[in-house]
Protein backbone atom coordinates (compact mmCIF):
# COMPACT_ATOMS: atom_id res chain seq x y z
CA UNK A 1 0.00 0.00 0.00
CA UNK A 2 1.31 3.57 -0.94
CA UNK A 3 2.36 5.82 1.79
CA UNK A 4 1.04 9.27 2.03
CA UNK A 5 3.87 11.31 3.00
CA UNK A 6 5.48 14.92 3.16
CA UNK A 7 7.57 14.09 0.42
CA UNK A 8 4.40 13.47 -1.58
CA UNK A 9 3.14 17.12 -2.76
CA UNK A 10 -0.22 17.28 -4.94
CA UNK A 11 -2.10 19.90 -6.35
CA UNK A 12 -0.71 22.09 -8.95
CA UNK A 13 -1.51 25.93 -9.37
CA UNK A 14 -3.17 26.20 -13.41
CA UNK A 15 -4.97 29.42 -13.81
CA UNK A 16 -7.27 31.88 -11.80
CA UNK A 17 -10.79 30.54 -10.80
CA UNK A 18 -12.98 30.55 -7.80
CA UNK A 19 -14.49 27.14 -7.54
CA UNK A 20 -17.95 26.95 -4.74
CA UNK A 21 -17.39 24.91 -2.09
CA UNK A 22 -20.61 25.59 -0.39
CA UNK A 23 -23.46 28.48 -0.68
CA UNK A 24 -21.27 31.56 0.17
CA UNK A 25 -17.71 29.80 0.69
CA UNK A 26 -15.57 29.58 -2.41
CA UNK A 27 -12.02 28.27 -3.10
CA UNK A 28 -9.38 30.10 -4.89
CA UNK A 29 -6.35 28.29 -5.92
CA UNK A 30 -2.98 30.66 -5.59
CA UNK A 31 0.38 30.10 -7.27
CA UNK A 32 3.31 29.79 -4.53
CA UNK A 33 6.91 30.50 -5.52
CA UNK A 34 8.61 27.64 -2.77
CA UNK A 35 9.88 24.39 -4.97
CA UNK A 36 6.98 21.64 -4.22
CA UNK A 37 4.64 23.25 -2.64
CA UNK A 38 2.23 23.83 -6.05
CA UNK A 39 -0.79 25.96 -4.53
CA UNK A 40 -2.39 27.53 -1.54
CA UNK A 41 -5.51 27.69 -1.38
CA UNK A 42 -7.40 30.75 -0.25
CA UNK A 43 -10.95 31.06 0.83
CA UNK A 44 -12.99 33.38 0.44
CA UNK A 45 -16.89 33.85 2.50
CA UNK A 46 -19.59 36.23 1.46
CA UNK A 47 -20.18 38.58 4.33
CA UNK A 48 -22.24 41.58 4.49
CA UNK A 49 -19.89 43.86 5.86
CA UNK A 50 -17.32 42.59 2.74
CA UNK A 51 -15.79 39.12 1.78
CA UNK A 52 -13.37 37.42 4.80
CA UNK A 53 -10.45 35.82 3.11
CA UNK A 54 -8.84 33.08 4.75
CA UNK A 55 -5.17 32.03 4.11
CA UNK A 56 -4.64 34.52 0.98
CA UNK A 57 -1.06 33.20 0.04
CA UNK A 58 2.40 33.99 -0.63
CA UNK A 59 3.10 38.01 -1.29
CA UNK A 60 4.01 38.12 -4.65
CA UNK A 61 2.22 39.99 -8.20
CA UNK A 62 1.40 36.10 -9.63
CA UNK A 63 -0.50 36.04 -6.27
CA UNK A 64 -2.55 38.98 -6.33
CA UNK A 65 -3.41 38.75 -10.25
CA UNK A 66 -4.48 35.18 -9.65
CA UNK A 67 -6.45 36.49 -6.37
CA UNK A 68 -7.84 39.90 -8.41
CA UNK A 69 -9.27 37.74 -10.71
CA UNK A 70 -10.81 35.25 -8.96
CA UNK A 71 -12.59 38.13 -6.62
CA UNK A 72 -13.86 39.79 -10.02
CA UNK A 73 -15.65 36.57 -10.98
CA UNK A 74 -17.45 36.71 -8.14
CA UNK A 75 -18.25 40.39 -8.10
CA UNK A 76 -15.69 41.85 -5.26
CA UNK A 77 -12.45 44.02 -5.86
CA UNK A 78 -9.49 43.34 -4.17
CA UNK A 79 -10.07 46.81 -2.17
CA UNK A 80 -13.79 45.16 -1.06
CA UNK A 81 -11.77 42.76 1.03
CA UNK A 82 -12.54 43.53 4.95
CA UNK A 83 -11.28 40.73 7.16
CA UNK A 84 -8.31 38.23 6.67
CA UNK A 85 -7.93 35.14 8.95
CA UNK A 86 -4.67 33.26 8.74
CA UNK A 87 -4.34 29.85 10.12
CA UNK A 88 -0.47 29.97 10.80
CA UNK A 89 2.63 32.49 9.86
CA UNK A 90 4.28 30.96 7.33
CA UNK A 91 4.86 32.92 3.72
CA UNK A 92 2.33 31.21 1.40
CA UNK A 93 -0.18 32.21 4.12
CA UNK A 94 0.46 34.91 5.78
CA UNK A 95 2.42 37.51 3.57
CA UNK A 96 -0.34 37.93 1.35
CA UNK A 97 -2.50 39.11 4.52
CA UNK A 98 0.02 42.02 5.38
CA UNK A 99 0.13 43.49 1.93
CA UNK A 100 -3.46 43.52 1.28
CA UNK A 101 -3.91 45.11 4.72
CA UNK A 102 -0.71 47.74 3.94
CA UNK A 103 -2.38 48.50 0.73
CA UNK A 104 -6.13 48.11 1.65
CA UNK A 105 -7.16 48.16 4.84
CA UNK A 106 -7.96 44.51 5.52
CA UNK A 107 -7.98 43.86 8.99
CA UNK A 108 -5.67 40.83 9.74
CA UNK A 109 -6.19 38.06 12.48
CA UNK A 110 -3.84 35.18 13.50
CA UNK A 111 -3.42 32.58 16.34
CA UNK A 112 -1.78 34.03 19.28
CA UNK A 113 0.40 31.14 19.34
CA UNK A 114 2.12 32.59 16.41
CA UNK A 115 2.96 35.79 18.40
CA UNK A 116 6.66 34.46 19.41
CA UNK A 117 7.67 33.41 15.87
CA UNK A 118 6.24 36.68 14.10
CA UNK A 119 8.21 38.67 16.60
CA UNK A 120 11.34 36.93 15.66
CA UNK A 121 11.06 37.15 12.12
CA UNK A 122 14.07 35.35 10.83
CA UNK A 123 15.48 37.26 7.25
CA UNK A 124 15.85 34.21 4.57
CA UNK A 125 19.28 33.82 5.29
CA UNK A 126 18.82 33.00 9.27
CA UNK A 127 15.92 30.56 7.58
CA UNK A 128 18.76 28.34 5.53
CA UNK A 129 21.08 28.46 8.51
CA UNK A 130 18.56 26.97 10.75
CA UNK A 131 17.62 24.14 8.01
CA UNK A 132 21.24 23.50 7.65
CA UNK A 133 21.85 23.54 11.30
CA UNK A 134 18.71 21.22 11.86
CA UNK A 135 19.96 18.51 9.40
CA UNK A 136 23.61 18.25 10.85
CA UNK A 137 22.15 17.48 14.27
CA UNK A 138 20.29 14.83 12.24
CA UNK A 139 23.71 13.33 11.02
CA UNK A 140 22.73 14.47 7.51
CA UNK A 141 26.11 16.36 6.65
CA UNK A 142 26.55 15.62 3.13
CA UNK A 143 22.53 16.83 2.44
CA UNK A 144 23.07 19.93 4.74
CA UNK A 145 26.37 20.99 2.46
CA UNK A 146 24.29 20.19 -0.79
CA UNK A 147 21.08 22.10 0.74
CA UNK A 148 23.76 25.03 1.95
CA UNK A 149 25.06 25.41 -1.52
CA UNK A 150 21.65 25.60 -3.16
CA UNK A 151 19.83 27.55 -0.97
CA UNK A 152 22.58 29.85 -0.36
CA UNK A 153 22.13 30.78 -4.05
CA UNK A 154 18.37 31.71 -3.83
CA UNK A 155 17.67 35.81 -3.58
CA UNK A 156 16.33 36.34 -0.35
CA UNK A 157 12.72 37.34 -0.80
CA UNK A 158 11.63 40.63 -0.26
CA UNK A 159 8.10 39.83 1.45
CA UNK A 160 6.29 41.94 3.94
CA UNK A 161 6.53 41.79 8.20
CA UNK A 162 4.88 42.79 11.32
CA UNK A 163 2.11 41.66 13.63
CA UNK A 164 -1.69 41.14 12.92
CA UNK A 165 -4.28 43.51 13.72
CA UNK A 166 -5.65 40.93 16.25
CA UNK A 167 -4.70 38.01 17.81
CA UNK A 168 -7.05 34.96 17.99
CA UNK A 169 -7.37 32.66 20.91
CA UNK A 170 -8.63 28.74 21.57
CA UNK A 171 -12.51 28.36 21.86
CA UNK A 172 -13.40 31.88 20.64
CA UNK A 173 -15.91 32.47 18.16
CA UNK A 174 -15.56 34.71 15.16
CA UNK A 175 -18.75 36.18 14.82
CA UNK A 176 -20.00 37.11 10.73
CA UNK A 177 -23.05 38.22 9.94
CA UNK A 178 -24.29 35.04 8.54
CA UNK A 179 -22.40 32.35 10.18
CA UNK A 180 -19.86 31.94 12.89
CA UNK A 181 -15.92 29.98 12.76
CA UNK A 182 -15.33 28.04 16.29
CA UNK A 183 -11.14 28.94 16.47
CA UNK A 184 -9.19 25.80 17.81
CA UNK A 185 -5.62 25.54 18.42
CA UNK A 186 -3.89 22.47 16.48
CA UNK A 187 -0.29 22.75 17.57
CA UNK A 188 2.29 20.96 15.33
CA UNK A 189 3.11 21.69 11.58
CA UNK A 190 3.81 25.37 13.84
CA UNK A 191 3.66 26.10 17.53
CA UNK A 192 0.68 28.15 17.02
CA UNK A 193 -1.36 27.01 14.32
CA UNK A 194 -5.34 27.13 14.20
CA UNK A 195 -8.39 26.01 12.05
CA UNK A 196 -11.59 27.36 12.03
CA UNK A 197 -14.80 25.73 12.05
CA UNK A 198 -17.89 26.79 10.93
CA UNK A 199 -20.36 23.64 12.86
CA UNK A 200 -23.25 24.78 11.16
CA UNK A 201 -22.08 24.27 7.70
CA UNK A 202 -19.99 21.14 8.45
CA UNK A 203 -16.75 22.81 6.85
CA UNK A 204 -13.49 22.91 8.53
CA UNK A 205 -11.23 25.34 7.17
CA UNK A 206 -8.05 23.25 8.30
CA UNK A 207 -5.03 25.34 6.68
CA UNK A 208 -1.80 23.10 7.13
CA UNK A 209 -3.18 21.18 9.70
CA UNK A 210 -4.89 18.17 7.84
CA UNK A 211 -4.04 17.85 4.07
CA UNK A 212 -5.63 15.52 1.85
CA UNK A 213 -2.54 13.95 0.34
CA UNK A 214 0.83 15.11 2.00
CA UNK A 215 1.63 14.37 5.58
CA UNK A 216 1.72 18.06 7.31
CA UNK A 217 5.33 18.67 8.14
CA UNK A 218 6.38 19.32 11.29
CA UNK A 219 8.03 22.65 12.20
CA UNK A 220 11.81 22.25 13.07
CA UNK A 221 11.65 25.97 14.17
CA UNK A 222 14.10 27.37 17.10
CA UNK A 223 10.95 28.47 18.73
CA UNK A 224 8.85 25.06 17.96
CA UNK A 225 7.78 23.16 20.98
CA UNK A 226 10.62 20.47 21.64
CA UNK A 227 8.36 17.27 20.77
CA UNK A 228 6.19 18.89 17.96
CA UNK A 229 4.47 15.68 16.87
CA UNK A 230 3.72 15.16 20.37
CA UNK A 231 1.38 18.44 19.97
CA UNK A 232 0.35 17.54 16.13
CA UNK A 233 -1.40 14.19 17.34
CA UNK A 234 -3.13 15.47 19.77
CA UNK A 235 -4.72 18.35 17.23
CA UNK A 236 -5.25 15.73 15.62
CA UNK A 237 -7.34 13.81 18.32
CA UNK A 238 -8.81 17.07 18.77
CA UNK A 239 -10.72 17.49 15.64
CA UNK A 240 -11.06 13.76 15.29
CA UNK A 241 -13.19 14.24 18.76
CA UNK A 242 -15.71 16.75 16.69
CA UNK A 243 -18.59 16.02 14.76
CA UNK A 244 -17.37 15.38 11.20
CA UNK A 245 -17.09 18.08 8.40
CA UNK A 246 -16.36 18.80 4.67
CA UNK A 247 -12.30 19.00 4.71
CA UNK A 248 -11.41 22.77 3.29
CA UNK A 249 -7.62 21.89 3.44
CA UNK A 250 -4.62 25.00 2.51
CA UNK A 251 -3.21 22.48 -0.33
CA UNK A 252 -5.17 20.30 -2.34
CA UNK A 253 -8.61 19.66 -3.09
CA UNK A 254 -11.85 19.80 -0.95
CA UNK A 255 -12.60 16.00 0.65
CA UNK A 256 -15.60 15.10 1.82
CA UNK A 257 -14.48 13.56 5.30
CA UNK A 258 -11.84 15.12 7.89
CA UNK A 259 -12.59 12.03 9.73
CA UNK A 260 -11.31 9.77 7.14
CA UNK A 261 -8.04 11.56 6.36
CA UNK A 262 -7.62 12.35 10.36
CA UNK A 263 -7.63 8.68 10.88
CA UNK A 264 -5.23 7.89 7.79
CA UNK A 265 -3.10 10.71 9.16
CA UNK A 266 -3.40 8.95 12.71
CA UNK A 267 -2.62 5.49 11.22
CA UNK A 268 0.45 6.46 9.37
CA UNK A 269 2.16 8.06 12.17
CA UNK A 270 1.66 5.16 14.38
CA UNK A 271 3.14 3.05 11.44
CA UNK A 272 6.02 4.92 11.23
CA UNK A 273 6.76 5.00 14.83
CA UNK A 274 6.82 1.26 15.08
CA UNK A 275 9.05 1.42 12.29
CA UNK A 276 11.60 3.85 13.77
CA UNK A 277 11.63 1.41 17.07
CA UNK A 278 13.04 -1.19 14.37
CA UNK A 279 15.06 0.50 12.72
CA UNK A 280 17.09 1.72 16.22
CA UNK A 281 17.02 -2.15 17.36
CA UNK A 282 18.59 -2.69 13.76
CA UNK A 283 21.38 -0.32 14.86
CA UNK A 284 20.63 3.22 13.19
CA UNK A 285 21.04 6.05 15.45
CA UNK A 286 20.47 8.88 13.81
CA UNK A 287 17.00 10.57 12.10
CA UNK A 288 19.04 10.64 9.09
CA UNK A 289 20.06 7.36 9.40
CA UNK A 290 16.50 6.07 10.33
CA UNK A 291 15.12 7.91 7.23
CA UNK A 292 17.80 6.27 4.66
CA UNK A 293 16.41 2.88 5.65
CA UNK A 294 12.54 4.37 5.38
CA UNK A 295 10.22 3.54 2.57
CA UNK A 296 9.14 7.30 0.58
CA UNK A 297 6.33 8.45 -1.18
CA UNK A 298 3.07 6.42 -2.70
CA UNK A 299 5.74 4.53 -4.33
CA UNK A 300 8.33 3.12 -1.66
CA UNK A 301 10.99 5.39 -2.85
CA UNK A 302 14.12 5.59 -1.32
CA UNK A 303 15.56 8.80 0.46
CA UNK A 304 18.03 9.10 -2.01
CA UNK A 305 15.79 9.30 -4.92
CA UNK A 306 14.26 12.18 -3.76
CA UNK A 307 14.99 15.83 -4.60
CA UNK A 308 17.57 17.31 -1.38
CA UNK A 309 14.94 19.62 -0.60
CA UNK A 310 12.28 16.91 -0.13
CA UNK A 311 15.25 14.58 1.40
CA UNK A 312 15.17 17.52 4.52
CA UNK A 313 11.99 16.97 4.64
CA UNK A 314 11.83 13.56 5.56
CA UNK A 315 14.82 13.81 7.61
CA UNK A 316 13.00 15.79 9.65
CA UNK A 317 9.98 14.15 10.02
CA UNK A 318 11.70 11.16 11.07
CA UNK A 319 13.55 13.56 13.79
CA UNK A 320 10.08 14.41 15.36
CA UNK A 321 9.22 10.54 15.62
CA UNK A 322 12.54 9.91 17.57
CA UNK A 323 11.88 12.88 19.50
CA UNK A 324 8.41 11.73 20.37
CA UNK A 325 9.69 8.24 21.06
CA UNK A 326 12.64 9.63 23.38
CA UNK A 327 9.45 11.75 25.04
CA UNK A 328 7.70 8.85 25.58
CA UNK A 329 10.40 7.30 27.16
CA UNK A 330 10.90 4.13 24.58
CA UNK A 331 13.91 5.52 23.25
CA UNK A 332 17.13 7.60 25.18
CA UNK A 333 18.51 10.61 23.04
CA UNK A 334 22.04 11.78 23.68
CA UNK A 335 24.48 14.00 22.15
CA UNK A 336 26.99 12.54 20.15
CA UNK A 337 29.57 15.27 18.73
CA UNK A 338 26.94 17.43 18.13
CA UNK A 339 24.46 14.89 16.36
CA UNK A 340 21.42 13.89 18.07
CA UNK A 341 21.72 9.63 19.12
CA UNK A 342 19.23 7.36 20.21
CA UNK A 343 19.18 4.14 21.61
CA UNK A 344 16.48 1.83 23.90
CA UNK A 345 16.19 3.66 27.58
Amino acid sequence: MSEPTAADGRGGWTEPGAWPVRPGVHRIPLPVPAAGIGAVNAYLIDDQGGPVLIDPGWAQPATEQALGAALRTLGYTLDDVASILVTHAHKDHYTQALDLRRRFGAQVRLGRGERAAVAAHRSADGEVVEAIAVLRRCGADKLADVLAESLGARPPADLPTGMPDEWLDHGEKVGLAARKLDVFATPGHTRGHIVFRDAAAGLLFAGDHVLPHIVPALDAEPLCTAVPLRDFLASLELVRGMSDTLLLPAHGPVVESTHRRVDELLDYHGRRLDAAIAHVRAGRRTAFAVAAATPWARRGRSLGELAPVVQALAVRETAAQLALLADRGVLRRYDADGVDEYEFA
